[in-house]
């Protein structure tokens, strides 16, 4: 532990200059910096003193939607405690604060030890969940120190990080010992844990919290973005990826969309990027296009949006969704939705936000992040898997479902079916954690 706090210490120093040029650059990196570095916030010291607290971290947006739901159980369940919630990325606090209102939502401080001490005396919690495979050296080593219970909940280990982790078994072993329990989505990440060193008899399998997605809060965007549709079809490409310098996916999507969907169907495209930092990126791609932002509403109450008419005056094509929030409710009146970070190696992200209303979903073949969903939802043929990351795979997929559209409500439908079939992790975990708290009061 001293080796890593040493070596943790190190980098920070090393790459300070980096760092103060991409603050000064960059408002993404200066956000909740002195928080970051042991400053607690004086919101959250008002927000929790007195209290009995439950500190829940989720790195960034994907972790905060799948946990929603669950810290709500919680919040419920637990009277008079406190449930507070720190993430890593800027986007996963936007979005944590958008979904969780009323709760205490800070940045996850770095992992040495004055700061780490510095959180606990000032949360005390009475237990630490930690969503889906973040587990933090030092921050693991004074919640034993103090006897605090720790979680990992939602535990996945993806095919991708399997190999690094059976590499380092050796050091993951006495860390993973310093977790109380281990609640995984299945019963093959329950294996992997148990083989990375997870002490068995504390390794149990409670289901797949993103099979219970809250329900999405209803978005004037939504219905504002079905009015200007005018009766056309809708393609809603959401969380797609690519670097803060080139719009890679969105480059792929817009290729295939301008031959068949919209020469012979006239689909309308909305675009949602995954982080917030690309926005300017991705728009600058569309310049050739007749699009609108949907930030441009919130200065005109929703009514009458600035549309962009740099190349087809005639009607509007693409909608650029550059706004946090609205995309849970924007897939709702999609006849197609494709999830992104799939046609580049990303490993998607989550199909069943669509499915959930019965849109009918495709993804690329990089999915391994939602590997058991992925499979799920094709083998009830409630998911259309594009399985080359080229184009023409991708206009394949919209213009089957787009020529035929009683295949895609079955599409739609049966996505939906899978989705409702395998809900229910929420309460389980839960309770769970409920009773890890009762069973170690004093």
């Amino acid at each position: 532990m001293i080796l890593y706090s040493a070596l943790l210490t190190a980098v920070l120093v090393l790459g300070s200059p980096w760092w103060l040029w991409r603050m000064a650059t960059s408002g993404r990196y200066r956000a909740g910096l002195s928080g970051r570095l042991g400053v607690v916030p004086a919101g959250l010291k008002a927000a929790v003193a007195g209290k009995d607290v439950v500190w829940v971290h989720c790195v960034s947006v994907g972790e905060v939607l799948g946990a929603a739901r669950l810290i709500a159980e919680l919040q419920a369940a637990l009277p008079g405690y406190v449930v507070a919630v720190s993430t890593t990325t800027q986007t996963g606090q936007e979005i944590a604060r958008q979904k969780l209102p009323g709760t205490p939502v800070f940045y996850m401080p770095l992992d040495l030890a004055f700061i780490v001490r510095r959180y606990l005396n000032v949360l005390r919690p009475k237990l630490l969940v930690l969503m889906e495979s973040e587990l933090w050296p030092r921050l693991l080593v004074e919640c034993e120190r103090r006897k605090i219970p720790v979680a990992v909940v939602n535990a996945r280990i993806s095919d991708r990080s399997f190999p690094r982790y059976m590499k380092l078994r050796r050091l993951w072993k006495p860390l993973m010992a310093k977790v109380t329990l281990f609640l995984a989505q299945g019963e093959e990440t329950a294996e992997r844990l148990r083989m990375i060193g997870a002490p068995p008899q504390r390794v149990r399998v409670a289901g797949n919290l993103k099979f219970d997605l809250q329900p999405a809060a209803p978005s004037k965007v939504a219905d504002r973005i079905r009015e200007l549709a005018d009766g056309r079809p809708i393609i809603v490409a959401g969380s797609t990826c690519g670097t803060e310098s080139s719009a890679d996916e969105e480059t792929m999507l817009l290729e295939a969309w301008q031959r068949a969907p919209r020469e012979k169907f006239g689909a309308l495209l909305v675009i949602a990027p995954r982080h917030t930092q690309r926005f300017a990126v991705v728009e600058s791609a569309l310049s050739e296009f007749h699009y609108l932002r949907v930030s441009d509403w919130s200065r005109t109450d929703g009514k009458s949006p600035r549309i962009i008419l740099p190349g087809h005056p005639d009607r509007l094509e693409i909608i650029l969704l550059n706004t946090i929030g609205d995309l849970a409710d924007v897939y709702r009146i999609a006849d197609i939705a494709f999830v992104g970070g799939s046609l580049i190696p990303r490993g998607g992200h989550n199909p069943l936000e669509p499915a959930r209303f019965g849109v009918p979903v495709t993804m690329g073949p990089f999915h391994q992040n939602f590997r058991e969903i992925v499979h799920l939802m094709s083998s009830e043929d409630g998911l259309r898997e594009i399985v080359t990351d080229d184009i023409a795979g991708v206009e394949e997929a919209f213009a089957d479902l787009l020529s035929d559209t009683e295949d895609a409500r079955r599409v739609g439908e049966r996505g939906q079916a899978v989705y409702k079939t395998h809900s229910g992790a929420t309460p389980k975990t839960a309770q769970i954690l409920v009773d890890l708290i009762v069973w170690r009061k004093p």
